[in-house]
């Protein structure tokens, strides 16, 4: 991700939050909590242009009454305080993609928003020459087989890095390195998957996080924000002591087995997932700089959702 898409996500995150903040408190106690991360994005908003600071004004002022219907437990009028947090960069990388948490205490509830800003990707995990992406992804470590299938292309790729070689150096990288270490990638998950049935499971949760959320992404061309529901677990749209949820948000249910796990059709660098319930998700590989290094970044895209997973557009005034 480049410095400005950086800045104009964490820009985001800092209007989403104090949208938030303006209309829940003319409803009941609330405070946002100080932190390293919300100084980052208070910063990062104050280096945006005020065109675009009046942009995702109006991006984030359309979704607050859609999930203000789907949380009563944010409107609800008690003495407990409601808090607003936005998520340092640490709870992400352990499992966490929410980027905005809202909790109250006294009854331990909590919901979280992933924000995003004109881009739809979920991860952008790595495959390096002693990375566990097996561990990391689904809980177990990854086969003798796949650290040998591996062992040669990341020598090769260390051999051109040491001769400070660019990508577009290398004649046959698609060959060379594309090919074998997706085949590889696969190869280990189809291992897994048939020692372990919670692999399908288990990767959804590591894409996608360990807790229900909401996604909201700002698609600033059309002039809408979505909202997308992610109730894997049940947490989200809980009625509060006295009020429910003015909409439905349904659970969707997460995977239990992999329908189909190889290339994209003529292509040499992108992998499709299917699993059962209408997960699909496509993994392009790709080299995350103009030198050659010694690991690959993945572009990960969520191709297809259950129906359970509403998306909601709402548009701007």
């Amino acid at each position: 991700m480049s410095e400005q898409s950086n800045n104009q996500g964490r820009a985001y995150e800092y209007i989403c939050i104090t949208t938030l903040y303006n209309e829940i408190s003319k409803l009941r106690s609330v405070e946002i909590v100080h932190n390293s991360a919300y100084s980052a994005a208070f910063h990062a908003w104050s280096l945006i242009a005020e065109t675009l600071q009046n942009v995702l004004t109006e991006s984030a002022e359309s979704v607050v009454s859609t999930i203000f219907d789907m949380e009563p437990m944010i409107v609800e009028q008690s003495d407990d305080l409601l808090k607003l947090q936005i998520q340092t960069d640490k709870e992400g990388k352990d499992g966490d993609v929410r980027d905005i948490v809202i909790s109250r205490k006294d009854v331990q509830w909590e919901i979280g928003l992933s924000i995003k800003h004109n881009h739809f990707a979920v991860k952008h995990s790595r495959l390096a020459k002693s990375l566990d992406f097996g561990h990391k992804w689904f809980g177990m470590p990854c086969s003798d087989k796949y650290w040998s299938d591996i062992k040669p292309i990341f020598e090769y790729l260390k051999t051109q890095k040491d001769s400070k070689k660019k990508w577009s150096d290398l004649p046959q990288k698609d060959k060379e390195v594309y090919v074998p270490l997706l085949q590889a990638f696969m190869d280990e998950i189809k291992r897994s998957n048939c020692l372990n049935f919670e692999v399908p499971k288990k990767m959804v949760e590591y894409l996608l996080g360990e807790f229900d959320f909401y996604k909201v992404i700002s698609i600033d061309s059309k002039r809408i924000t979505q909202i997308q529901t992610y109730n894997l677990h049940g947490k989200l749209n809980q009625p509060s002591k006295v009020l429910k949820p003015n909409r439905k948000v349904p659970i969707a249910y997460l995977p239990t087995r992999i329908v189909s796990l190889e290339f994209k059709p003529n292509s040499t660098n992108t992998v499709e997932l299917y699993m059962d319930g209408g997960w699909q998700f496509s993994f392009r590989i790709h080299n995350a700089s103009t030198k050659v290094e010694t690991s690959l970044k993945f572009d990960i895209q969520i191709v297809g959702m259950p129906a359970a997973i509403i998306s909601i557009d709402c548009k701007w005034n």
